[in-house]
C-alpha cells in the first residue's frame, strides 16, 4: 500500500523581513490528520512558516505542498479555498462587528441581497457549542474578554470547512477550564482526520497533544521527532541550544513590608461587585478566576482604565482618586495589560520609543528629548530581557508577540514602578524568556516592589505568588496565603465548587519553569 501523502510539505522555504531573516531554507513535512507541533524561542519563525502556510506571507524561495500539490497562496483567500486556516495568537476579526457576524463573515447567510440574521445567530451559536463556549452571538465582539474573543476565532475557523487548522498559541489568553474544553476540541478534530499545526511554548500541551515535534532556531529547522521520544529537557535544549535549569522560588514565605496599596469596596457595573484587595511591599499577590470574573477589571481600576462609581484606594494611606493611567504612572504604578496590541504599545513606534514612552521627563532637557540617552536606556533593559539589538530600533508592529511584550514588561523596569500590575506577563513567551521573566518578578519583590500578577496558568501563580485572591462574577471569593495554595483548592474557589477536605500538604512546588543555567 502507498504511503499517504503528507498534509503540508515546507520545500527550502524562507522569508525576510527588513532587518530581520524570519526564516532559512526550512524543509519539513506535516503528517495528514496528526496534531504536529512547532516549537521554538521567540523570534524562532515558528508563527511565520504557520503564517506562510496560511497565506499572509508569501516566502522568498522554497515551495509549499498542500495534500501532495505544490500551491502558491497571494493571501488567506487562497489558503482557505485550498483547506487551510489558522487560528492567530494575535486576535484576527473584526471588533467592531457582532460575534456573529464574525463567526458567518467568510459565507453570510442571505436571501436576494438581504442578510438572514436569524440564520446567521443560528449558525453561530452552532459553531461555538461545538467549542463548548456560549456566548450571547450579538454582542460586540470587541466588548468580550480576551479569551472570549480567542475562542470565537476557534470557532470560526471549525466552521470554515478547513482540513488543516493553525492554532498559533491558542491558549495563551485562555484559563484552565477553557484550555481543557480546546484538549477535548483537538481530539475531536483529529478523530474527523483533520490536521492540526500546533505552535506552542507550553510543554505539557505540546505532549498532551501532539505526536510530532519539530523545533525551529533563529529560522532554521533544527529536528524533527515523534513527541515520544523526546522529554521537556529535549525540546527546550533544542530551542536554545543548551540546557536549562529549573526555577523554583522555594516554599519560604516572604514577610510583606508597609502597606503600599490599598483598594476598599471597588464597583464597576457589570465587572466589579465590592472588589477589595491590598498590597503590600515586596509582596507578589496573585489574581486566580475564570474568564469573566473581574480580573483584568480589578487591574484597570488600579491603574485609572476602569471608573469605579463606588469604593476607596489609598496609596502609602493617603486617599488617591485616579481619573486616567497618567495620574497612576506619576504615582509610581506600572501596568502590563492582556492585550499589549490595543493597550500596551504604539504598534507605529520603535521598541526604544515604546519603552520610554512613561519616563520622557526624565529624558529630557528644554523639551528635548535626549535620544542618546534613550537609546541607551532602553538597550540596557531590553537586553536583560534577551531582546536581540536588532529589534530595538524595528517598529514593534513587526516584531514577534513574545518580543512585543519583553517592551512592555522593559518599559516599567526602566521606570523604576513602585506598584506593577502585571496581566498575563508571559503570554506569548517562550520557556526560557518565561522563567527570565519570573526571575525578574522575584527580584522586584527583593527590592520591596509591590506586585498584582494575574495569570490564567496556575502553576505560574504557585511559583511565584505569596498569596493569591481568586475573583468569582466580580466578587472576591477567597484569598490564599503560600501555605495553602494548591491548583485543587484554586479551581474550587475559582468554579465554586465545595472545598475538599485532606490531610496532604496543600503546596507543591512547581518545577517545570526552566531558566537559564
Amino acid at each position: 500500500m502507498a504511503a499517504r501523502e503528507p498534509a503540508v510539505r515546507f520545500e527550502g522555504v524562507s522569508k525576510r523581513f527588513p532587518g530581520v531573516q524570519a526564516l532559512r531554507d526550512v524543509t519539513l513535512e506535516i503528517a495528514a490528520g496528526s496534531c504536529h507541533a512547532l516549537c521554538g524561542e521567540n523570534g524562532a519563525g515558528k508563527s511565520t512558516l504557520g503564517r506562510v502556510l496560511a497565506g499572509i506571507h508569501e516566502p522568498d524561495g522554497g515551495r509549499l505542498f498542500v495534500e501532495g500539490r505544490e500551491v502558491r497562496f497571494r493571501g488567506p483567500r487562497d489558503s482557505l479555498a485550498a483547506g487551510v486556516a489558522m487560528v492567530h495568537q494575535e486576535l484576527a476579526a473584526c471588533a467592531n462587528l457582532s460575534v456573529a457576524e464574525n463567526l458567518c463573515l467568510h459565507d453570510l447567510p442571505s436571501r436576494r441581497g438581504v442578510v438572514r440574521r436569524g440564520e446567521m445567530r443560528r449558525r453561530a451559536e452552532a459553531l461555538l457549542a461545538e467549542t463548548g463556549t456560549q456566548l450571547d452571538v450579538s454582542r460586540p465582539l470587541g466588548a468580550l474578554p480576551i479569551a472570549a474573543q480567542q475562542m470565537v476565532q476557534i470557532a470560526a475557523a471549525i466552521g470554515s470547512g478547513a482540513r488543516i487548522i493553525v492554532f498559533d498559541e491558542p491558549t495563551s489568553s485562555l484559563s484552565e477550564i477553557e484550555v481543557e474544553h480546546l484538549y477535548a476540541l483537538i481530539g475531536r478534530l483529529r478523530a474527523r482526520g483533520i490536521t492540526c499545526v500546533y505552535v506552542s511554548h507550553r510543554m505539557a500541551e505540546v505532549f498532551a497533544l501532539c505526536d510530532t515535534v519539530s523545533v525551529l532556531r533563529d529560522g532554521r529547522h533544527v529536528g524533527t521527532r515523534p513527541a515520544g521520544a523526546l522529554t521537556e529537557d529535549d525540546i527546550v535544549t533544542m530551542m536554545v541550544g543548551h540546557a536549562v535549569t529549573g526555577f523554583d522560588r522555594g516554599i519560604a514565605e516572604r514577610v510583606p513590608g508597609e502597606e503600599l496599596l490599598r483598594a476598599d469596596g471597588l464597583c464597576a457595573p457589570g465587572a466589579l461587585h465590592g472588589v477589595s484587595l491590598s498590597l503590600h511591599a515586596g509582596e507578589i499577590v496573585g489574581v486566580a478566576g475564570l474568564v469573566g470574573a473581574g480580573r483584568s477589571e480589578a487591574a484597570q481600576a488600579l491603574f485609572g482604565i476602569t471608573h469605579c462609581t463606588s469604593g476607596t484606594m489609598t496609596m502609602h494611606g493617603g486617599a488617591i482618586h485616579l481619573h486616567d493611567a497618567r495620574e497612576a504612572i506619576a504615582l509610581g504604578i506600572g501596568m502590563v495589560p492582556e492585550d499589549r496590541k490595543r493597550q500596551g504599545l504604539v504598534l507605529g513606534g520603535s521598541a526604544v520609543h515604546n519603552l520610554s514612552l512613561p519616563i520622557l521627563p526624565r529624558l529630557s532637557r528644554l523639551t528635548w528629548i535626549d535620544r542618546a540617552r534613550e537609546r541607551k536606556l532602553a538597550g540596557e533593559y531590553l537586553a536583560r530581557l534577551r531582546v536581540r539589538p536588532g529589534a530595538a530600533e524595528s517598529a514593534v508592529a513587526g516584531l514577534s508577540g513574545g518580543t512585543q511584550q519583553k517592551v512592555v514588561l522593559a518599559r516599567w523596569l526602566a521606570a523604576h514602578s513602585e506598584i506593577l500590575l502585571l496581566d498575563e506577563p508571559t503570554r506569548g513567551v517562550d520557556v526560557a524568556a518565561k522563567a527570565e521573566i519570573h526571575a525578574i518578578i522575584a527580584e522586584l519583590a527583593e527590592q520591596g516592589r509591590a506586585v498584582l500578577l494575574i495569570s490564567s496558568e496556575l502553576p505560574e501563580l504557585l511559583a511565584l505568588c505569596d498569596r493569591v485572591m481568586v475573583l468569582r462574577e466580580g466578587r472576591v471569593v477567597g484569598d490564599l496565603p503560600r501555605r495553602e495554595l494548591s491548583q485543587d483548592a484554586l479551581l474550587r474557589l475559582m468554579t465554586g465548587l465545595p472545598e475538599r477536605r485532606s490531610t496532604t500538604p496543600a503546596f507543591t512546588p512547581a518545577h517545570d519553569l526552566p531558566v537559564r543555567s
